[in-house]
C-alpha cells in the first residue's frame, strides 16, 4: 500500500491518510460569521470524499480581524452550536477536522468591522486607507482572542486547531520585516518578531491541554522585497517546535505578492506542482515536527514522490477539492488521473458575489 494511504497520528489525532484539505475562504457563512447548512454540506462532502484531515474555513477570532464578507467566525460563544453541527457532520462521515484561527490585521475589512484595521506597524505605500499601529495591549488582546477561539473550537468538537500565520494575515505580518517595523519586544530580529506566535501557542496549550493538536500554517518565504526569508522562517519554526506546535503546514507568498502569491495560476505540468518543495526540504532537514506541504499539488504521482522521499509528511490541497471533493476516494480506487482543477482561480469570483465558492470552469463545461 502506498504511504499516502497509511494511517498516522498527530498528537493523538488519528488521520486515515496523508491528504489534507487546506483552509480557504468559501464565502458561505452568515453576515455575523455563523455556520450555514451550505458550509456544513461542503465539509461533510470532503469527509465523504476521503480527505484524511480537513482544515476549516479561516475563522476570525475577533470581529476586528474579519478579512472578507461571509467569513466564518469564532469570536463569540453564540457561534458554537453551528460549529458543532459542522464537526458532527464531518465525524459522522468518518473525517477529522481542525479549525483555522485567523485575524486579518492589516488586511481586515473596515467596511465589515467598522474599525480601522490594526497592524504591527503603520506601513506606508501598501494600503490607501488608514491603519492603526498596535499597542502592546492590543497585541495581548489578540493573543487572548486566539486562545479563546481555540477553546471555542474544542468545545464545538473540532479535533484540533491551526493558527493562520501565512499569506500576510496578522501573525504572518509580525514575522515579516515588511509589515513589522516595530522597535519593541515584538519587533526587530526574528526572535522578537516570532514572540507573538510563541505566546499564542503557549497560551492555547495551557487552555486546551497537552493532548489536543495545535497546528500552524506559515510562510516559508513572503516572496516580496524585504519580506520574510527562508532562514528567518526556519528560526521561527524551530521556536514554534520548541513551544510545542504539533505540525506545520508550509505555504508562502502574501496577498499582494503578484505571480508568487499563494494561489498560483497555470499549473499545467508536474514540474510546476509543489512550488514550495525546495523550502520543504530545508524544513524537514531542520525541524522535527510533521510537515504538511501545500501549494500547487495536483498529481498523485507527485504527491507520492514527495512523501516517499521525505520531502513532506502530508500533502495539502484546496482548489482541487473545490471541483472534486471526492478526489482522494477516486485516487484510492485506482483512478490516478491528476486533479481536474485547472488553477484559474475563477472559483473565488462567485464567493465575492455572495454565491459561495464553486468551480466556475466545471459549470461552464457542463453547459457545453
Amino acid at each position: 500500500m502506498s504511504k499516502l494511504f497509511e494511517q498516522t497520528t498527530i498528537n493523538g489525532m488519528t488521520v486515515s491518510n496523508r491528504f489534507v484539505r487546506s483552509a480557504t475562504w468559501e464565502g458561505m457563512a452568515t453576515d455575523d460569521g455563523a455556520c450555514t447548512p451550505k458550509l456544513i454540506d461542503l465539509m461533510a462532502n470532503l469527509a465523504k470524499g476521503g480527505v484524511g484531515l480537513i482544515v476549516s474555513s479561516h475563522a476570525y477570532v475577533q470581529k476586528e480581524g474579519q478579512a472578507t464578507p461571509w467569513q466564518l467566525g469564532v469570536d463569540k460563544d453564540e457561534l458554537i452550536p453551528g460549529l458543532k453541527d459542522m464537526t458532527d457532520a464531518v465525524h459522522e462521515n468518518g473525517g477529522k477536522i481542525v479549525m483555522q484561527l485567523s485575524h486579518g490585521g492589516f488586511f481586515s475589512y473596515p467596511k465589515l468591522t467598522g474599525q480601522t484595521p490594526m497592524a504591527p506597524s503603520k506601513v506606508e505605500g501598501i494600503a490607501k486607507s488608514p491603519r492603526k499601529e498596535m499597542t502592546v495591549d492590543d497585541i495581548q488582546h489578540v493573543i487572548r482572542a486566539f486562545e479563546v477561539g481555540a477553546k471555542r473550537a474544542k468545545d464545538a468538537g473540532f479535533d484540533g486547531v491551526q493558527i493562520h500565520s501565512a499569506h500576510g494575515y496578522l501573525p504572518s505580518q509580525f514575522l515579516s520585516p515588511v509589515f513589522n517595523q516595530r522597535n519593541d519586544k515584538y519587533g526587530g530580529d526574528i526572535q522578537n518578531r516570532a514572540r507573538l506566535h510563541v505566546e499564542v501557542v503557549k497560551l492555547i496549550r495551557q487552555t486546551v491541554g497537552k493532548n489536543y493538536p495545535v497546528l500552524i500554517k506559515m510562510n516559508c518565504q513572503d516572496f516580496i522585497e524585504n519580506g520574510l526569508d527562508l532562514q528567518d522562517s526556519l528560526q521561527a519554526a524551530q521556536m514554534l517546535a520548541n513551544a510545542g506546535i504539533d505540525a506545520i503546514e508550509l505555504s508562502g507568498g502574501v496577498l499582494t505578492g503578484g505571480k508568487l502569491n499563494p494561489s498560483r495560476m497555470g499549473i499545467k505540468s508536474e514540474d510546476k506542482e509543489a512550488y514550495f518543495q525546495k523550502e520543504a526540504k530545508a524544513f524537514k532537514s531542520q525541524i522535527d515536527v510533521p510537515l504538511i506541504l501545500v501549494g500547487g499539488n495536483r498529481s498523485y504521482q507527485v504527491a507520492e514522490r514527495l512523501v516517499e522521499q521525505g520531502v513532506a509528511d502530508y500533502i495539502s490541497m484546496s482548489r482541487p477539492f473545490v471541483r472534486e471533493p471526492d478526489l482522494i476516494k477516486r485516487w484510492k480506487s485506482g483512478d490516478l488521473q491528476k486533479a481536474a482543477c485547472v488553477s484559474d482561480n475563477m472559483c473565488f469570483k462567485p464567493a465575492m458575489k455572495g454565491d459561495g465558492i464553486y468551480c466556475v470552469t466545471e459549470e461552464r463545461e457542463k453547459r457545453k
